[in-house]
């Protein structure tokens, strides 16, 4: 037997219906239209005691809504990201301009020092970073290793890195394709 919650109080509706509108759903997965609001008889106008308030400012226009990127996944290959260019990093042809090691470090430590790495690389212009975690033991690979796709999604860092491969047949380093910073030259 399905369990019955409760009801969506009026003004939980009303909230709910101005959020809906303000999404825009992914194609094909339109949201169903929402019932009208049920028409509430208007309130008595109460006795003024004070002048009426002058007209309401101006609301500012909504800014535009940017998409999240997808998550980085090691090893596969982003979209916006051409195949000769992801052959290259996945290769290993693409050299990192600079490297971060993390061996021998606690995972909070690793994180704090990825986190510190990647947005000083990033802020430097650099386009392809490496991060050395290691192998660890086998078969599921170490702490550093199965956190780092972790780190990389993070909301801070996410939209600095544009792809990450592991470069044949290096499966302890990661190369990060990082993107260009706006307002920089092409190099």
């Amino acid at each position: 037997m399905p369990r019955r919650g409760r009801r969506l109080s009026q003004s939980e509706q009303a909230l709910w219906r101005a959020y809906a509108a303000s999404v825009t759903p992914l194609p094909g997965h339109a949201l169903p239209a929402l019932p009208a609001a049920p028409h509430l008889p208007e309130p008595l106008p109460e006795p003024l005691s004070e002048p009426a308030p002058g007209p309401a400012p101006a609301a500012r226009p909504a800014a535009p809504r940017l998409a999240a990127p997808a998550p980085v996944q090691v090893g596969h290959q982003p979209g916006g990201l051409d195949h000769h260019r992801w052959k290259d990093l996945r290769r290993g042809r693409t050299r990192p301009e600079r490297t971060l090691d993390l061996h021998g470090r606690r995972a909070q430590d690793a994180w704090l020092a990825v986190r510190s790495f990647l947005l000083s690389a990033h802020a430097e212009g650099l386009r392809c970073v490496a991060v050395v975690t290691g192998k660890g033991p086998a078969p599921e690979g170490g702490v550093l290793r199965r956190e780092l796709p972790h780190w990389l999604n993070n909301p801070e860092l996410r939209p600095l890195v544009l792809g990450a491969a592991h470069p044949a047949p290096n499966s302890g380093v990661v190369h990060l394709l990082l993107r260009r910073r706006r307002g920089t030259d092409r190099r």
